[in-house]
């Protein structure tokens, strides 16, 4: 291989980049699902966070932090299942904790075992009582769980709830572990060696698609809409999805996983308690997802939370797809005000992928899993080599780089280091100003369309070798 200016190139240039290939997800057995229930604030997302081995749940000293269903892989004594954690059970409620309390009921109802946790400090209330009426229609194995038993003091309370007609009630403290090995002993002699309810396993596993944006532009309504359930929590008051909610959705006869994330009102190093847990969570389902979409409130200005978002997006190198929300919402007037803030807002994402939507009307919804092909299509294209210096060569002949420290610097050769998102490194001998980088960028998603997805470039200088 020669470079461009026609010398040729070090083998050792090469060697230094391999190709990134990530292979195909096996499809993994179905496992038995656990559901843990009970009123708010008893523990149950500690005690979550102590069957699964690892601080994933979001815990704050306040009742009604978990508000959807929320499942976790779990292991032990070399047995996988499935964790749902679910937000506060109540017989009354009313408002968004009712919806709550419907997704709790839905999560007994499809669950293979129920882990009912009681808070042992308190004793069993009437509330209690009524859960274990709706328990017992359930028709599942119910393990009844006292929670917070820190010590030999709380064993009389325990015994107790004997009178709650669910068995021997196991003593556990979710917050220091104790106990918590007896618990997950019954809680395998409860779960059955398979699920009652099995699905076809999707060879390579479903795309994964992270739902972000600011609070309130309609994240969960959106979720709910694509998978034709009440899978979200969906409330007026701003940031009701606190954990990551994610739900298998078929959209143009394909399967997708979407994610559903917590709205981001402030930078992660700035939020507080529940708020801070939740920003972590989203970064990670970000990171975890291929491809991201961006929702944004087509009624309202661009604000900065909306712009963090984005740079958030960007950042994680994830395939991007804009989905204005609300649209139906959206008068002429508004529509030339958005064109302006497009052109000032969104300067940094102008190859992403744009649908205009309306997630409680159902406008154009499906419009979203074409964009969503495109960009991880995108995402996962691959320039050949020879290709590649073909076009920057005559690209470089029409519109060299600029001169730098009275010398002009040459490319001597490019290559494609890896896809996911596509990164291009220039070997060159000297410093390319950062405007040609982004001219040779805007150029390179012309010739090869790379909508949606980020492009990536970056420089190596080669150093001058010393005359022998």
């Amino acid at each position: 291989m020669t470079d461009l200016d026609g010398t040729w190139a070090d083998e050792s240039d090469w060697t230094a980049f391999d190709e990134t290939v990530e292979g195909e997800e096996g499809g993994a057995p179905p496992m038995p699902v656990l559901a843990v229930v009970g009123r708010p604030n008893v523990g149950k997302s500690t005690l979550v966070n102590r069957i699964i081995g690892r601080r994933e749940a979001v815990v704050q000293d306040v009742p009604g932090v978990t508000r959807d269903r929320v499942a976790y892989d779990a292991l032990w004594n070399g047995r996988k299942f499935t964790v749902v954690d679910t937000g506060g059970w109540e017989p009354d409620a009313v408002g968004m904790m009712a919806a709550v309390a419907a997704q709790a009921e839905l999560a007994m109802a499809t669950a293979d075992a129920i882990l009912f946790v009681v808070d042992a400090t308190v004793g069993a209330t009437t509330n209690d009582e009524a859960a274990v009426k709706l328990l017992r229609r359930s028709k599942r194995p119910v393990l009844l769980v006292a929670n917070k038993v820190d010590d030999e003091r709380l064993m009389a309370e325990v015994a107790s709830l004997w009178s709650l007609g669910l068995g021997e009630p196991i003593p556990v403290s979710g917050l220091h572990g104790r106990g918590s090995g007896d618990m997950l002993d019954a809680i395998l002699k409860a779960l059955p060696e398979t699920p009652r309810e099995t699905f076809e396993a999707v060879r390579g596993g479903p795309r994964r698609v992270a739902l972000v944006g600011r609070p309130n532009v309609g994240k969960s309504s959106l979720l709910n809409r694509l998978s034709g359930e009440d899978r979200s929590v969906v409330h007026d008051v701003a940031g009701t999805t606190v954990d990551p909610v994610d739900s298998l959705v078929e959209l143009d006869d394909e399967l997708w996983r979407f994610v559903d994330t917590a709205g981001l009102r402030k930078r992660v190093n700035f939020a507080s308690g529940a708020e801070y847990y939740a920003s972590l969570r989203t970064k990670a389902a970000i990171e975890s997802a291929e491809v991201a979409i961006v929702l944004l409130d087509a009624s309202e200005p661009i604000s900065e939370q909306d712009l963090r978002v984005l740079t958030m997006v960007v950042e994680s190198g994830r395939a991007c797809v804009l989905a204005f929300n609300k649209w139906d919402l959206v008068d002429e007037d508004r529509r030339h005000a958005m064109v302006r803030e497009l052109e000032r807002g969104l300067v940094r994402v102008p190859w992403a992928e744009k649908v205009n939507i309306s997630a409680l009307t159902g406008r154009a919804v499906r419009k979203l899993a074409p964009a969503l092909r495109t960009a991880l299509n995108s995402w996962d294209t691959r320039v050949p080599t020879g290709r590649l210096n073909s076009w920057l060569t005559d690209l470089i002949a029409a519109t060299p780089p600029p001169v730098r420290s009275g010398k002009q610097p040459k490319v001597l050769f490019a290559t494609q280091a890896s896809t996911r998102p596509p990164t291009f490194v220039l070997f060159t001998t000297g410093f390319l100003e950062a405007g040609y980088r982004r001219f040779i960028e805007r150029k390179l998603r012309e010739e090869f369309d790379f909508a949606g997805s980020p492009v990536r470039i970056s420089v190596r200088v080669r150093e001058k070798r010393p005359k022998k």
